[in-house]
């Protein structure tokens, strides 16, 4: 195969007209200066949500595929949300301040913080999510997904407040319902229990009720999974069945010290 038949065979594979990697780009940039524009003390607010609003209208040209869909209005009504994605964002971070003994200060948890940082990105795609563009804000979160390790799917359902603590590893499925003042640690998965295609707009993952903890590592799997209410969830546990509300679970794993140091 010569130079130009391997280019025109590139070229035939290349069968997605919708495809194009600039759309990926430009959402980094957006979501950047989003975040910029609510939290940066140095940023300023009028200019940079001008500049949103010819950035996401950028990306609406490239991404509103389906003929007669509105989606030159979501601004303007994403706008409108912003506010309110800043109060419950507020929450988080004063929630976290008052339950981490590490946080010295908002400042620090609003910088430093990855599970922080993954909240806000998930809670600021999330509302885009709900205007019926799926993909500015699954790429959105997969920001966040690569700076912090946590995966957050935008059309989780997620109460105020929230804390993810250390953050890496966790992952929360795109039908996750996670109630008010829940608190969950590092390598946490809130999934389904299988992967179908059939499953799709079912809810597949698991619902987590009020004043929930749930520790490392601990998977938490299935659509018809309740944990109830003021529940701890221990370390490691793998779950797949509801739990009632008060309850403890845990995992005992059988650990074995052996002295090695031969005595003279």
């Amino acid at each position: 195969m010569n130079k130009a038949e391997i280019i025109q065979n590139i070229r035939d594979q290349k069968r997605l007209p919708n495809l194009k990697y600039s759309i990926k780009e430009l959402t980094e940039d957006f979501t950047k200066r989003l975040f910029y524009t609510l939290f940066d003390e140095n940023t300023p607010v009028e200019e940079n949500i001008d500049q949103l609003e010819k950035d996401f209208q950028e990306l609406v040209d490239l991404v509103c595929w389906e003929p007669g869909k509105p989606c030159k209005e979501v601004w303007a009504l994403y706008l409108t949300k912003l506010p309110e994605i800043l109060q419950k964002l507020s929450a988080d971070a004063v929630a976290i301040t008052e339950h981490d003994p590490a946080a010295n200060s908002l400042e620090e948890v609003y910088l430093a913080y990855p599970g922080f940082f993954a909240i806000a990105i998930y809670r600021l795609s999330h509302e885009l999510n709900k205007f019926g563009l799926p993909l500015v804000p699954r790429l959105m979160t997969e920001c966040a997904h690569r700076i912090t390790g946590t995966d957050i799917n935008p059309g989780a359902q997620i109460g105020v407040p929230f804390f993810i603590d250390h953050a890496t590893g966790v992952v929360i499925g795109e039908t996750t319902v996670i109630k008010d003042n829940v608190k969950i640690y590092q390598g946490v998965t809130l999934g389904a229990l299988s992967v179908d295609r059939k499953l799709r707009n079912v809810k597949r993952h698991p619902t987590i009720e009020n004043n929930v903890t749930i520790y490392a590592n601990a998977t938490i799997l299935g659509g018809n999974t309740v944990v109830g209410a003021n529940s701890i969830i221990g370390g490691n546990v793998w779950l797949t069945a509801s739990v009632p509300e008060n309850s403890m679970v845990s995992h005992t794993p059988q650990i074995n010290i052996k002295n090695t140091v031969k005595n003279e």
